[in-house]
């Protein structure tokens, strides 16, 4: 199993806030909204260097929506910023008429996504936008893993012409990948090459997944680990080269099972290549308060529950 050495956590919210902040300084034409929330966002550094080019609008986050797609017409790219879950359950309606079914190019920013927002409890942890946001037709979706992904994530959206959901969270996680890296939409990244089992995992869930690595290679099992920080478009093409060689699949996100990652990998092996699959994610539940850790646990989101779910699917394997 390859090592992954860090020197330091993160929050992935900060990596999305240096981003930002860094596109203001180079694209003259990026511009911020927020939700009344700039600290929560990291945007504060942006608001600070280029207050003529930040709009806060308050606790109006479907205006927001609506002011961000129109100021598309007029060449600027919006970037949006609250919580994952006003993000897009509150705004659903105005994203899907005013932002995916006229192409805008707005970038769709969204922090303190899924379980690890902890003790705010099940009304602000959504578990469905990854779902709700890959339906849309014409919508890319992103769900980078640390601090360095998600800045190289924002960078790079900049650069994409069309409507783009950025997922990212507020807990500190450890930030193992390299701070010059290229991100590229659309192409998964092969962490570790394996035979026995492909791991395929988002966001937080792909340290974990990395951490399950170590655990199976004392047990004898090399694990290939593919981190998929692109949902929507999937890259299919490095997904059944994986799956072709190792015979079964686990899939690791901090989603609801229904409409996630694993949803669409499901789809794609039962299109192309039916094989054993196991996934590791909310089973049809809302959240509830408590410490990241503890939901984290509770909820079976761990490197341990990554390793049962490979030593069950591994069974099936023929």
């Amino acid at each position: 199993m390859k090592d992954f050495p860090y020197t330091e956590s993160k929050d992935t919210r900060s990596g999305f806030g240096a981003g930002l902040a860094e596109l203001g300084a180079s694209n003259p034409n990026v511009v911020a909204l927020c939700a009344d929330l700039t600290g929560s966002l990291k945007m504060d550094a942006f608001k600070k260097a280029f207050p003529e080019r930040f709009f806060q609008v308050g606790i109006a986050e479907a205006n927001m929506m609506g002011v961000a797609a129109g100021m598309t017409i007029g060449g600027k790219i919006p970037f949006t910023g609250t919580f994952a879950n006003f993000s897009t359950g509150r705004v659903y309606d105005q994203i899907r008429q005013s932002i995916a079914y006229s192409g805008k190019n707005v970038k769709i920013c969204a922090s303190h996504a899924g379980l690890t927002l902890g003790e705010d409890g099940a009304t602000h942890q959504i578990l469905e936008d990854l779902g709700m946001m890959k339906m849309l037709p014409g919508m890319t979706v992103i769900n980078p893993c640390d601090y360095n992904q998600t800045k190289a994530a924002t960078l790079a959206i900049a650069d994409y012409e069309g409507p783009v959901y950025l997922r990212f969270g507020r807990p500190v996680v450890p930030n193992f990948t390299p701070a010059d890296q290229k991100f590229e939409i659309g192409k998964a990244w092969l962490l570790n090459e394996g035979s026995d089992v492909s791991i395929f995992a988002t966001g937080h869930l792909v340290w974990k997944a990395v951490l399950a690595g170590k655990l199976l290679a004392e047990k004898g099992i090399n694990a290939e680990i593919i981190n998929i920080h692109t949902i929507k478009p999937l890259d299919a093409e490095a997904i059944l080269a994986s799956v072709r060689k190792t015979r079964c699949v686990v899939t690791a996100e901090e989603h609801q099972m229904n409409g996630g990652l694993g949803d669409s990998i499901a789809q794609l092996l039962a299109r192309e290549e039916p094989l054993p699959l196991e996934m590791v994610a909310v089973h049809d539940s809302f959240g509830e308060s408590g410490t990241p850790d503890q939901l984290m646990e509770k909820y079976g989101l761990t490197d341990a529950a990554i390793v049962a779910a490979v030593e069950a699917v591994m069974k099936r394997k023929k």
